[in-house]
């Protein structure tokens, strides 16, 4: 098998398994009654390819899993929320992977945690054309730092035990 042919297929596999895990998130009720707020379990997916791979490769599967789980969830007015979330977290953990050890993805996934929900309001002050919903983001970002800190270790550990052949190679 060519390399650009297992490249293509590790990262069909990263996107659906980063799928699943958004789909089966998107069934688990969350305990508090503020909208948005969720485990972001999936990011943990996008981390580790974001780690491995190009930043190119880590954007394609985010945007493949945003656009697929929102199909396969139904909830497409949904999708503008997650692709501007998804999108700020995304350039802000690229930038941070350049400037920051492997050591610190508990603080690069922190801080996309935090980029995610503000990227989230922004998105809902532009849908809704009201600033009111920023009482929401001191809330959204306490949750967002604690799911993003154990998103980070969850990254970390999957890291830490892939093959170093799971990576790309130039």
């Amino acid at each position: 098998m060519s390399k650009s042919i297992k490249h293509l297929v590790t990262l069909a596999l990263f996107t659906a398994m980063a799928l699943t895990i958004f789909v089966i998130e998107a069934q688990i009720p969350v305990p508090v009654p503020i909208h948005g707020v969720k485990l972001g379990l999936a990011n943990v997916i996008t981390l580790v390819v974001l780690l491995r791979y190009r930043a190119r490769d880590a954007v394609a599967v985010l945007l493949l899993r945003i656009l697929l789980g929102s199909i396969f969830t139904g909830a497409l007015v949904g999708m503008i929320y997650s692709l501007c979330g998804g999108l700020l977290c995304f350039a802000g953990m690229a930038l941070l992977c350049r400037f920051l050890h492997r050591k610190h993805i508990w603080f690069i996934s922190l801080i996309g945690a935090i980029l995610h929900n503000i990227g989230q309001i922004l998105a809902a002050m532009a849908v809704m054309q009201t600033v009111q919903v920023l009482a929401y983001l001191p809330f959204l970002l306490v949750t967002g730092c604690i799911t993003g800190f154990f998103t980070g270790l969850a990254a970390d550990r999957i890291v830490h035990f892939l093959p170093k052949s799971i990576s790309y190679e130039k």
